[in-house]
């Protein structure tokens, strides 16, 4: 059965929605405005039903026009992906690979990786979002990466084992932590600042590790907290590659705890679209695999 309706019109609909009006959905849409009221009227005829009623001046959904933008979005997403899937199985090698990289893992390493995958494909752009938590799930969620490396697989993905990263406490050498004569305890960490590194999932939905001190500093990537150590202005667990140089060198300690304190995170590899995936992205993810877990 043919559709009453074309992708078109639907995407008039929710423009209308999204931008609050006819002018400035034509506006969005680079269409006129006659335009857009004309499709809304063709959608309205051939479903037999109003999408739209009149507040004023204000053109606001009616209860059967809501039911219909939520589907609709689906609707549209799924051409979109089509479309998309299309594309990359016509392209013999994609011109550009999305990768979201947890900010646990050194960016200089990913780089590394990044590096190699180069030499074989030359002509294949990268983009790297550095994530943390949630944000990497968004990201695949969403489809607006090809592969990440994150630290849970969300539902609906398959995700393969790729390294573990372990944290550990530290602080500045002059910090009160290192000087307590005693081992430390966590009723003694509550009392000092503590750096923490926000989700940047759109809802930030976890939270990692032990985070019960009284004073707490929020940063968006490990080199922030790091910084703020260095400083003492806190303590913080963070991932023992980015520590290695400071503790070599005298200007990190790690904290004398009365218990076993580090802590060891699963990372996993997953694809977007695992059989959609071309030759580009699939080559990377190799490389990731292959060179991650040895650096």
């Amino acid at each position: 059965m043919e559709p009453k309706v074309s992708l078109d019109q639907w995407r008039a609909f929710m423009a209308v929605i999204d931008a609050g009006g006819y002018a400035k959905a034509a506006e969005a849409l680079g269409k006129s405005q006659s335009a857009v009221s004309y499709a809304i009227s063709q959608l309205e005829t051939a479903l037999g039903v109003a999408v739209f009623e009149l507040q004023g001046r204000r053109a606001v959904p009616t209860p059967a026009g809501d039911v219909l933008y939520r589907r609709a979005r689906h609707l549209l997403m799924e051409a979109e992906n089509l479309e998309s899937a299309a594309t990359q199985l016509s392209a013999k090698v994609e011109p550009l690979v999305s990768l979201a990289g947890d900010v646990i893992v050194p960016p200089e390493q990913v780089l590394c990786c990044i590096a190699s995958f180069a030499r074989e494909f030359p002509d294949t752009r990268v983009e790297l979002y550095e994530s943390v938590m949630s944000g990497t799930e968004d990201m695949l969620i969403q489809h607006q990466v090809d592969v990440a490396i994150a630290g849970r697989v969300p539902a609906g993905f398959n995700g393969e084992y790729l390294m573990s990263v372990t944290f550990r406490g530290v602080t500045s050498p002059d910090h009160p932590l290192q000087h307590l004569g005693r081992p430390v305890s966590y009723d003694d960490l509550r009392h000092y600042r503590q750096s923490i590194v926000r989700d940047s999932g759109i809802h930030r939905r976890y939270t990692e590790g032990w985070q019960e001190a009284e004073q707490r500093l929020t940063v968006s990537h490990i080199r922030t907290s790091l910084h703020a150590i260095r400083l003492g202005l806190s303590y913080a667990w963070l991932p023992e590659a980015y520590l290695k140089d400071d503790l070599e060198a005298g200007t990190l300690k790690l904290i004398p705890m009365e218990t076993e304190s580090k802590r060891v995170h699963a990372l996993y590899l997953i694809f977007a679209d695992r059989e959609l995936a071309g030759p580009a992205t699939r080559h990377l993810a190799e490389v990731l695999k292959r060179q991650l877990p040895a650096q």
